[in-house]
């Protein structure tokens, strides 16, 4: 089985992430800051960490490929 590479399934936190915040807009236009938006806002956190790290990751392998 192929592995995938860290920028693409950092890409894909990202995307997630955006998707979260999105999310959590909405949830606080309408009903305002209650335990789900929290919630929400909590994942988004995670997936956009997540995804900066991987992303970090990829150039740091690719910096080490090169020396």
């Amino acid at each position: 089985m192929k592995r995938q590479s860290p920028l693409a399934t950092g890409i894909v936190y990202l995307v997630l992430g955006t998707i979260f915040v999105y999310f959590a807009i909405n949830e606080v236009s309408m009903n305002g800051w209650n335990f789900f938006a929290y919630l929400i806002v909590f994942l988004a956190t995670i997936d956009f960490a997540s995804g900066i790290r991987l992303v970090n990751l990829h150039f740091r392998l690719k910096r080490m490929k090169k020396k």
